[in-house]
Parts: C-alpha cells; sequence; structure tokens
C-alpha cells in the first residue's frame, strides 16, 4: 500500500479507508457505518444525534479536563472534464507524488478526512498520562454546515475543542467569518427559432477554482463571471441553456452556455469572444493561467429557444453581481472582511436559477453584500430569496484555551504560530454558540487547492502537526 514506508502510518491507514467510502455531502451513511464499527471493536463509546453526527469518548486520567477532536466526515466531489468516476460508488484514488498526496482526477477529501484519520489514530493510542479524548465528526458541513447546526449540547462532554479542519501550519484560527446564501430563480417563456438561425456553445474552463472562503483572496477568476462578462456584450442572442459552478463554497472553475444567434451575427460574435478571451488571459495570466476559452457552432438547431429579453436578463444579473473580495478587515490585518462568490448558474425546470454565497466577519456587512447581489437579480425581474445564514465566530485572544495552544505550539516547534482568523466558514463558532461553556480552536496541515480536482495535502506538513496534536493532548 501506498503509506506502508510513510511516517504516522496508521493515520494514513485510515485515511486510506475513509477514501474508499463515498462520503459527498448527504451521503454519510457509509462512512458514518464505518466510525460506529471502529469504535465498537475498541470498545469505544460511541453514539449519534439525530442529524447523524458521530460522538465518541475514550476516558483518560482522572481529574483532567476531556478534549474533543473536532471534524466533518464530507467532503466536496468534483472531477477533472472527461473523468468517468462515480462519487457514489468509486473510492477516491489516492497517489503519492513525492512529498504531497494528491487523487487521480477528483477532490481528495483531505478536508475534511485527514482530520477523521488524525482523531482515530490518536484515539486508539493509549497513554495514561492523556485527558479523556472525545471526538465529534460532524455531517453535511460542505452543505449548509448541517451537522454542526444540529449538534446536541447534552452529548458533548468536553469544553475544550480542537477544529481540525483548518488548511494552514503554524496558524491558530480563533475566530471565522459567517455566511449567507442568496437564492435567486426567474420563470423562462420560449419563442419559435427562425430558420437561419445558428446554434452555438460558449465554454469557459481550465480554472484553478477552489473555497470560495479560503481562497477568495488569491483573486481567481470565476467560471460564471467570465461568461456574463463576455456574453455582455453580444448582440441579440437566444439561450437554449446555461450551466456554472457546482457548490456554494466552491469558486466555479468551468460555465458554459448554448444559444442561438441570427447568421449574420455570429462572425461579430466570434471577435468578440477572440478579443476578449485575451484580455482575460492577460489579467489572469498570474493569478489563474490556465483559463481556456471557447466557442463552437453546434449540428443542431433547436426548434426552440429562451426569449431574448429573459435570456438577456440572467446575463446581465450575473454580470451586475460582485465577485470576490468586497473588504478587508481593519481589525485583523491581512484577512478578508467579506466576499461573494457567484456559485452556480443553471436552466432547470423552465428556470434560470443562481445559488451565490456570502461571507464576512462583520454581520450588517454580511447582509449588505448579500442584499446588494440580490438587488442585481431583483430589478432585473427575478424573485431573490436569503437563507442557510450562520454567525461568524467572534475571536477571543485572551482565551485560556487559545493561551495555552500558543504556548505549547512554541515549546513543541520552537517557532511562535500566528494566531489570526480565517474567512472561510468554520464549525467552531456554531458549535460554541450551541455548547455553553465551550472554547475552540482550530489547526490544521497544509492543504492546498480543496475543493478542486487539484486539491494535495503536504505530507511533512500532516506529521508535524499530528505530532503536535499528540504533544497538545498531553500538555493539555
Amino acid at each position: 500500500m501506498w503509506y506502508d514506508k510513510l511516517e504516522e502510518k496508521k493515520v494514513w491507514k485510515y485515511f486510506q479507508e475513509i477514501s474508499e467510502i463515498p462520503r459527498e455531502s448527504g451521503n454519510e451513511e457509509g462512512v458514518r457505518q464505518y466510525l460506529i464499527s471502529w469504535a465498537k471493536k475498541r470498545n469505544i463509546d460511541v453514539q449519534t444525534d439525530k442529524i447523524g453526527n458521530v460522538i465518541m469518548f475514550k476516558e483518560g486520567a482522572k481529574g483532567k479536563d476531556s478534549i474533543c477532536l473536532q471534524g466533518h466526515m464530507d467532503m466536496v466531489c468534483v472531477k477533472r472534464e472527461g473523468s468517468k468516476h462515480d462519487f457514489t460508488k468509486d473510492p477516491i484514488e489516492i497517489v503519492l507524488d513525492g512529498n504531497y498526496i494528491r487523487a487521480k482526477d477528483t477532490s481528495l477529501g483531505a478536508d475534511n478526512g485527514v482530520a477523521v484519520a488524525f482523531a482515530l489514530a490518536l484515539l486508539e493510542e493509549d497513554d495514561p498520562e492523556r485527558p479523556s479524548l472525545e471526538a465529534l465528526f460532524t455531517v453535511c458541513e460542505e452543505s449548509k454546515l448541517l451537522g454542526a447546526n444540529n449538534v446536541e449540547a447534552d452529548k458533548i462532554k468536553s469544553r475544550k475543542l480542537i477544529n481540525i479542519d483548518s488548511e494552514e501550519e503554524g496558524i491558530i484560527y480563533i475566530g471565522c467569518a459567517g455566511g449567507l446564501q442568496i437564492n435567486a430563480e426567474k420563470k423562462v417563456k420560449y419563442k419559435d427559432v427562425e430558420k437561419d438561425s445558428v446554434h452555438l456553445k460558449l465554454s469557459i474552463s481550465g480554472l484553478l477554482g477552489g473555497h470560495s472562503g479560503g481562497e477568495i483572496h488569491k483573486e481567481r477568476a470565476n467560471a460564471n463571471k467570465l461568461l456574463a462578462r463576455i456574453m455582455h456584450r453580444f448582440p441579440i442572442y437566444s439561450l437554449t441553456d446555461i450551466q456554472g459552478g457546482t457548490r456554494s463554497n466552491v469558486i466555479p472553475s468551468s460555465a458554459y452556455a448554448t444559444f442561438v444567434v441570427n447568421q449574420e451575427d455570429v462572425q461579430t460574435i466570434k471577435i468578440i469572444v477572440d478579443n476578449i478571451s485575451k484580455d482575460i488571459q492577460n489579467e489572469y495570466k498570474v493569478q489563474d493561467p490556465g483559463i481556456k476559452i471557447t466557442l463552437e457552432e453546434l449540428p443542431d438547431v433547436p426548434k426552440q429557444a429562451i426569449k431574448n429579453k429573459i435570456s438577456v436578463s440572467f446575463i446581465e444579473a450575473i454580470y451586475l453581481a460582485p465577485y470576490g473580495v468586497q473588504a478587508m478587515s481593519q481589525s485583523v490585518k491581512g484577512v478578508v472582511e467579506t466576499s461573494n462568490n457567484i456559485a452556480i448558474i443553471k436552466l432547470e425546470d423552465d428556470k434560470f436559477k443562481l445559488l451565490s454565497s456570502t461571507r464576512s466577519l462583520v454581520e450588517s456587512a454580511k447582509e449588505e453584500t448579500a442584499l446588494r447581489v440580490g438587488a442585481a437579480f431583483e430589478i432585473l425581474g427575478f424573485k431573490v430569496i436569503y437563507n442557510d445564514s450562520y454567525p461568524s465566530w467572534a475571536p477571543n485572544p485572551n482565551s485560556q484555551l487559545t493561551k495555552k495552544v500558543v504556548a505549547e505550539y512554541k515549546k513543541y516547534s520552537g517557532k511562535a504560530p500566528v494566531v489570526t482568523c480565517i474567512h472561510a466558514g468554520l464549525e467552531c463558532g456554531i458549535i460554541n454558540s450551541l455548547v455553553p461553556g465551550m472554547d475552540s480552536v482550530s489547526i490544521g496541515p497544509n492543504l492546498f487547492d480543496v475543493h478542486s480536482v487539484n486539491e494535495h495535502i503536504e505530507y511533512d506538513s500532516a506529521v508535524r502537526t499530528m505530532g503536535f496534536l499528540r504533544h497538545l493532548i498531553k500538555a493539555l
């Protein structure tokens, strides 16, 4: 097996085992049963709550406060264009690539499978000096933070929580952004297509994408926004289909639109696409160098297409809606305060639909940005709904847990950690709000390009992080 000669072999063994089980958000039953069976075989107390979260507890040295290790069992499932991987049944194929661990043609699921693997390996170890260890594995973190929002406080014994869902070694997170989703939709109307019409397809691909919280500051392109940017300049067109994006927390890496135009406008559209493609590729040559924009003529010309005014309204709304970093924090240096991700656009059930995700450390800024997104659609006749709001995690640098973790990290590594907030949503804030007296920090190894087919984890960093966790638990 690929991990046989690696340090922390048990971590990688468990990571391999959970990678063989489908665990896309909402489909965690297989990995839940694996965790329950794993605990029972080792006589570790295990229970589930109503939503399906798994809680394990292993007694440790008396007189010491128990520590909760926390992560989520689900993952974001994306695959490379052309891949036949089926996330409902196929295992993730793990590849050891020098000092990095990645997957073949799919996302890896180190976000947050590594937390599960770390916790299982630590729970299996016997050390009479350790405090009691609790593990909380939540469901649907990648989909509306459903598991965290439904944690049952009476089932959680610990009041110190170490979340292992961060992506940069040496950084201790003590706060995170809150979030709010915007859903917009509009019923479409069709018209007959004229005989001399041409059916075209505009495709955007090759973008890096990534996590819409943790990587929004990298200013990568958004395929949905690029599609609208180009089509905004087109002469009269009528859409036949449009699709872009996969998840609310993923920066879209591909999108396409099919549409009919008059024969005499084809050459103009080709020139527009060619000129703007060069501009876009030049603008993003550093942060997103693989952008590919193609225009092709389709062999079939449909009998009907969506009316021009309705088609244009969707494109214009996408074009107008804000994307990316909207403000940097003035209280936490170098941290994004507010952002928005135009996450999903599609034609479905004879409706144009959009899902957009706003994040902010400041509640009022979160609401204001979401309202701006909504306004771009409302002004063009779309029905807009705001939902799935979750609170920000307000930082408390004076917490006893934070001070202890910082001190022990210095002892273990010889370096001072960075103590800061993260723009991505973490479950800590929600769990803290539900479990009275809970104190939390979030740490993790170096992960790269999560929520994308390029996701990978740095092996050495994971080994160091596991070593620190072992040290920290004993010290606590």
